[in-house]
């Protein structure tokens, strides 16, 4: 994707923090040693109570990864052959989400915007977890003792391209119970905490804990690192094509979409088993059909032109002046078979019998 000639959002982003000018205005007082002490030791604090929420593990192997990795290609080519319900796949500059077992709205999706206002879709808008991420993910989770038995019911797959985010957030806690699980694939990335992000353009804060996340790897987020601290994953951290499996386990009290409110395409009968497919809605017209119109010739733009040259310039021309078989077909038939053809300027016009073929 090209944003204004880039090739993606990093380098962007790289070229604001190089060109932005100076800041106008009154200079604020450089602070003193005392306050940059005070500063960084509240910033240090908080990055420890962050890190206290935090469980990282590298769990699977390359060729474990790489497995699992052809199965996520799978999900991205049966979602472009559109053999998935329609609230399944959610697609974003740069990003492309798979919900499974329960999807959410979030974002720009929401009736009434802000944090709490999040609503489960009702039941079976999005298909059921690939019977792969049982086997080969979640049960590796159980197996050490990070999950119990039976605890996800929500499986997210993002895939990001190089220069993909997702901005600072916290996971719907009336949504979600906690801990948060997350496995990373096809490359190493990083995970940020305590972002801000302003955008027109995008630009990012330093974050208060920069947490690296390794190809393989797991992470566990509870307490204070899922609950009271934002999240994200910045364009700048996204540097080759990473893909990332949240695990996670809805709450029962979790507020949900009523069916019959529910603005929805969606038909169990159009999407069963492999026939699956996107209804493609034909864009209206505005213009009045005429019944005629099928009934006259059709006019091409390059014909369009050689009459136009031909009231600005009255004289013709050798034939080998024109390559455009339209001018030459339009020649005969004006004729009905016969025409006459003048030569260059100067010498006399003479009648030359056409033949139609």
């Amino acid at each position: 994707m090209s944003v204004s000639g880039y090739t993606d959002l990093r380098e962007k982003l790289q070229s604001l923090y190089r060109d932005s000018p100076k800041e106008s205005g009154k200079r604020k007082h450089p602070a003193s040693d005392t306050e940059e002490e005070a500063t960084a030791e509240q910033e240090e604090e908080e990055a420890c109570k962050v890190r206290s929420g935090i469980q990282q593990l590298r769990l699977f192997t390359p060729e474990e990864c790489a497995r699992i990795e052809a199965k996520i290609d799978e999900v991205v080519s049966r979602a472009d052959k559109g053999l998935y319900r329609e609230h399944t796949v959610d697609r974003a500059p740069l990003r492309n989400k798979y919900f499974f077992g329960e999807g959410y709205t979030y974002g720009s999706q929401l009736q009434k915007r802000g944090p709490g206002q999040e609503r489960l879709y009702p039941k079976g808008e999005v298909d059921e977890i690939p019977e792969w991420v049982h086997e080969l993910v979640i049960r590796r989770l159980v197996q050490h003792r990070l999950i119990p038995e039976g605890f996800v019911n929500s499986a997210v797959i993002n895939d990001y391209q190089p220069g993909g985010c997702i901005v600072s957030h916290v996971d719907p806690i009336h949504i979600f119970e906690r801990p948060i699980v997350s496995v990373s694939f096809f490359s190493d990335s990083a995970l940020c905490f305590g972002c801000k992000f302003q955008f027109k353009p995008i630009r990012v804060s330093e974050p208060v804990l920069f947490l690296p996340v390794k190809r393989g790897s797991v992470t566990v987020l509870s307490g204070y690192a899922a609950d009271e601290i934002t999240h994200c994953i910045r364009p700048q951290d996204i540097k080759e094509r990473r893909a990332v499996v949240i695990l996670r386990k809805t709450r029962n009290e979790a507020p949900r979409l009523e069916t019959k409110s529910f603005s929805s395409s969606y038909n169990p009968e159009r999407l069963s088993g492999s026939k699956r497919q996107h209804v493609l809605k034909p864009k209206r017209s505005h213009r009045k059909a005429d019944p005629d119109a099928a009934h006259r010739p059709r006019i091409l733009e390059m014909d369009k032109e050689e009459n136009r040259r031909s009231v600005l310039l009255p004289k013709p021309r050798k034939r080998s002046n024109f390559s455009s078989e339209n001018y030459w077909r339009r020649s005969y038939e004006s004729v009905d078979g016969y025409g006459e053809i003048g030569e260059d300027e100067g010498s006399p016009a003479r009648k030359v019998k056409m033949r139609r073929h």
